[in-house]
């Protein structure tokens, strides 16, 4: 399980929203935790804005009044507070802001009243025996940040891959591999084979009846837990999988802390149906067993238990839950998977709370939107599919030409390509809206121009190279006159806002914010030392303030991108 340890100390902005939220609650005797801070509209008003409305009627008058009288009454070290209608907003002393932002980027260990919540995020998962693709993309990249995300705030996180290694797909798998399998073919190219077979199933099963009978008698044979061919064969193409899938999880630095199957729950399958028994839920419709759910709003039953005896992706999830929460005692558990998967998870979750489960109220589903073709969505049924290594092959290939133009003389050309390339897909995905479907597009994907992730690395990797250049350590703040620090308001107000940036993009489980704010940070940072000269002033107390600056926007972007799951280059 990945931990951190942060320090209690606000960092960034925060250092100052403290203050103003404890003003405000000695000024209107409320507690600090009811007052929300915005941004302002017009930004040159200051940091922060808070709308009086709410408060108004009980400070018996309108919200414009509280505004104006609430600047008399104020006084914040540090923060001028002034009134535009029924906002009040607050500016903070320009010096100390950017002391107090550059000492906390240079340590960026955020403070987090998150510690020692325990978080299990289920994400990727793959089915063995079929390509990781382009669709596999948004629950793998997403699932990775949150679980970084939630590392950084404190959290004692749990990563599962659930791997998809049961049901009756395997039934049918094994049906076609009886007839037309080539273990020749399979060890040459694992996945491309078991697609094939797949597919070729599919094909033939509508003018050949045997097949379905075969599948489905296959898949019997494999739940009866029993040692039998049809098992070992499933094994193989397990092992085949897992190590085809695991290439992909290497280019993307992913790690897991469990790679547990839906067959790792197979003992528990009997438990779950006695404990759903037992919980008086269960009832049999036309032979199989059902949860009816209408009594929670849902009209479709749960069924949990075919005519035959088979269990069904719900069953095993079921064990799944609850097996986790007997093992990890949870506070939240959340599980990266489409939107399509909406019903589903409604449903589990409901008869988890018909049978008197309260700990489903901390599972939560964090859809997202489809990754599309041009010509629709994405299929392994039909074979449609682009594999997910095949996408960054292509994205690194792209990126070594362009390193190659740009840097030709570069050392470690194929390394900085691969982190180019890599991180150009992320981030392409992330800084999308998570539940939004997002269009498979070559050119936009690998655009290395605009609001993208090589534009984050490189704006990175010219800071260390100004560093380079620099030949001197990195003076500690402290030794820093704050009047040098002029010319960098607007970077210091966009690195000082990541911590909530952070803190937002995990409590909405959305890392788009994360990448917009770096987006921001490294723009402000382009602008500064487009601006400001850093080297060669002839001032070296002057040089000395610039180059901690540019310290502080490199390890604000590096801390960023590391969190997101971008590769992050030293030179490009």
């Amino acid at each position: 399980m990945a931990t951190n340890s942060a320090p209690t100390q606000p960092n960034g902005l925060d250092f100052f929203a403290a203050d103003i939220r404890a003003a405000l609650a000695a000024a209107l005797d409320l507690p600090a935790s009811d007052f929300q801070l915005e941004r302002p509209r017009n930004e040159a008003h200051g940091e922060f804005a808070f709308p009086c409305f709410r408060y108004a009627k009980g400070a018996g008058c309108n919200p414009p009044e509280l505004a104006a009288k609430l600047v008399d009454q104020l006084q914040i070290k540090d923060v001028t507070a002034s009134s535009v209608g029924p906002f009040l907003n607050f500016q903070v002393e320009p010096k100390r802001l950017a002391t107090v932002v550059m000492e906390s980027a240079l340590m960026p260990a955020y403070a987090s009243d998150q510690q020692g919540l325990t978080s299990i995020v289920e994400f990727s998962s793959p089915n063995i025996a079929k390509p990781m693709h382009v669709g596999h993309m948004r629950t793998t990249v997403i699932g990775a940040a949150l679980a970084r995300i939630f590392v950084h705030l404190g959290h004692e996180v749990v990563r599962i891959n659930h791997i998809g290694d049961w049901g009756s797909q395997f039934g049918k798998l094994v049906a076609a591999w009886k007839r037309w399998g080539d273990e020749d073919r399979l060890q040459a190219d694992p996945i491309a084979e078991l697609l094939q077979l797949y597919v070729r199933y599919h094909e033939e099963e509508k003018e050949d009846e045997s097949l379905p009978a075969d599948a489905k008698a296959a898949f019997q044979e494999l739940e009866s837990g029993e040692e039998n061919q049809t098992r070992e064969t499933w094994k193989h193409f397990t092992e085949l999988s897992l190590r085809e899938f695991n290439h992909v999880y290497e280019r993307f630095g992913i790690e897991f802390d469990f790679v547990r199957g839906e067959s790792w729950y197979e003992d528990k399958l009997e438990p779950l149906s006695d404990w759903l028994d037992s919980c008086g839920v269960t009832e049999e419709s036309d032979g199989a067993t059902i949860v009816d759910l209408t009594s929670e709003g849902i009209k479709t039953p749960c069924l949990v238990k075919t005519a035959h005896g088979t269990t069904l992706y719900a069953t095993r999830d079921l064990a799944a839950a609850k097996s986790r929460w007997e093992e990890f005692n949870f506070d939240q558990l959340l599980y990266v998977v489409g939107a399509e998967q909406t019903l589903h998870f409604q449903q589990f979750k409901a008869v988890l709370k018909r049978c008197g489960a309260e700990w489903q109220q901390r599972m939560e589903h964090v859809p997202f939107g489809l990754i599309r073709l041009a010509e629709g969505k994405l299929s392994t049924r039909a074979g449609r599919v682009i594999g997910l290594a095949d996408v960054l092959d292509r994205a690194v290939e792209l990126a070594r030409a362009a390193v190659e133009e740009k840097n030709p003389e570069l050392e470690g050309k194929a390394e900085v390509a691969e982190k180019v390339g890599v991180g150009a897909v992320v981030f392409h995905d992330l800084k999308h809206q998570r539940q939004k479907d997002v269009v498979f597009d070559w050119k936009e994907v690998l655009s290395f121009e605009g609001d993208t992730g090589p534009y984050l690395q490189y704006t990175h990797a010219r800071c260390c190279s100004i560093l380079r250049k620099a030949e001197r350590p990195v003076v500690s703040v402290a030794d820093i006159d704050p009047a040098l620090f002029e010319g960098g308001h607007e970077l210091f107000v966009a690195i000082g806002r990541l911590p909530q940036a952070l803190r937002e993009a995990g409590q909405k489980r959305e890392p788009m914010l994360l990448a917009h704010a770096l987006l921001k940070i490294a723009s402000a940072g382009n602008v500064y030392y487009r601006e400001n000269r850093v080297l060669g002033t002839g001032d070296p107390a002057l040089e000395d303030a610039r180059l901690a600056v540019i310290e502080a926007l490199r390890s604000t972007l590096a801390l960023g991108l590391e969190l997101l799951g971008v590769p992050v280059p030293e030179q490009m």
